[in-house]
Order: structure tokens, then sequence, then C-alpha cells
């Protein structure tokens, strides 16, 4: 009886280690070591390409996007993705078409959506997208991983205005009056005296004073003159006109005189 009671034992515990060994075979299975490449190698593709660029800092747990840096991020579709342990994404700065700068998974930012594995990285903007490779535990169809979007550098920043409205106001009032008074007054009285006394044997004394103003050519027709000028010319006058009654009145007391002898 109790060789039997072993035996029984032995078989229970044998069963039960069986079992546990069936149940943990898919788990095992499931992950696998695999190294999924990039789908989109070898297309060139930039940030601000329109298939993949959802503006600028609307990438999912990359909020806090930088002015200048673009965001790219991958994704490992499916469910049977236990970790990401290894990421090596290549972008070409030079414009040769090549890969020449790179970036692995310490570089990069876990995230998830609905339990899907995904890593973000930050570039500066203007890198091409040109390789990738992973090495994950689990699968994903056709052993591919995708870029599911990108967020370009200021993609989403309005253009700042320029507003340089060009006001000239130069009015440049010229004023050049060209007042040209050349008031030319000529006063040219021309007075003439020339008194002539002749006395005649018959004892008469004649003056004629004859005065003549011209203004002008002719001697006709002369303008009036008027101020210092003609009152000069009234006192010249009746100066001579003095003289002259003076001298006939000397004239006549000298005929008066008779001589004896």
């Amino acid at each position: 009886m109790p060789q039997r009671r072993h035996v029984a034992r032995a078989a229970v515990t044998a069963s039960a280690a069986a079992a546990c060994l069936a149940l943990a075979t898919p788990a095992w299975a499931s992950a696998a070591v695999t190294n999924p490449t990039l789908h989109q190698a070898g297309k060139h593709i930039l940030a601000s390409n329109g298939e993949f660029n959802k503006g600028f800092g609307k990438c999912a747990g990359a909020e806090q996007q930088q002015a200048g840096q673009d965001i790219w991020v991958f994704i490992w579709p499916g469910n049977n993705v236990e970790s990401v342990d290894a990421v090596k994404i290549g972008w070409d700065t030079d414009n040769d078409g090549t890969a020449d700068a790179f970036k692995t998974l310490d570089e990069g930012h876990f995230t998830t959506d609905s339990g899907t594995k995904k890593v973000w990285f930050a570039t500066p903007a203007g890198w091409k997208l040109e390789s990738g490779e992973s090495t994950i535990h689990g699968q994903v169809p056709q052993d591919w991983f995708n870029l599911t979007h990108t967020c370009a550098a200021g993609s989403t920043e309005s253009p700042s205005p320029s507003a340089s409205p060009s006001a000239s106001e130069s009015p440049s009032p010229s004023e050049s009056p060209s007042a040209s008074e050349s008031p030319s007054a000529s006063e040219s009285p021309s007075t003439s005296e020339s008194p002539s006394t002749s006395e005649s044997p018959t004892g008469g004394t004649s003056v004629s004073p004859s005065t003549s103003v011209g203004g002008g050519a002719g001697g006709e027709g002369g303008l009036p003159l008027t101020g210092v000028a003609a009152t000069s010319i009234a006192l010249t006058g009746v100066v001579l006109i003095g003289g002259g009654v003076v001298l006939m009145t000397l004239r006549r007391r000298r005929d008066k005189v008779t001589f004896t002898s």
C-alpha cells in the first residue's frame, strides 16, 4: 500500500509539470527576438512631407517640441511586441541620398498608443529619413516597423507680418517769389539860367532872364516839377527879378545926375 501511494503521487506530480510546460510554451514563443527594419527606408522623407506631417507641436509625447526641431514618431504595429530593445535610425544631412547621421534608442523617447509600442526622436530641421533597424521581443507584420507621423519645425507658425507702409511725405514747398523792385527814379532837372543884360545907348535896360527847364528831348511837353527842384527854381526867379529891379533903379538914378563944367 505505501508503495502504491508513492507511485500515484509521482504520477500526479509529473502530470502537473507536463501541464505547466504545455501552458508556458506559447508565452516563450511570443517573446522571440526579431529585427524589424524601417518600411520607409531609402525614400528620402522630409518631416515636412504632407503625408506624415501633423504640424508643429502636435506629435504624441512630443508636445514640448522646440523651435528648429523636427519630430519623428515610429511605431511597431500590432500587440505582439513585448519590448523594443534597440533602435538605430539614419538621416541624410548633406543631401547626397545616404544616411550620415544616426540616433539610437538612448536618444529616443518611448510612448504607447492603445498598447502599441512607439518611439520618437527629435532632430534638427531639414534632415531626410533614410534608414532604420531595430531589435524587439515579439513580432510585427512583415517584419517592418513604420514612420507613423512627423511634426516639422515651425510648420504651424504664422509668418510675421511685415508692415512696411512707405509714407513718404516730402512736401517741398518752393516759394521763390522773385520780387525785383528796381524803381529807377531819375530826376534830371536841367536848369539853365541865362540872364542877358544889355545897355542900349538910349538909356534902356532890358533884362531878359530865360529859364528853361527841360524834362525831355525837344524842350516841349516837359513834366511838372515838384518838391525841392520847383522851390529852388522859384527862389532863383525871385532873386533874378529883384536884381533886375535894383539895376533899373540904379540906372535911373545915374541918368538923373547931371554934370556941370
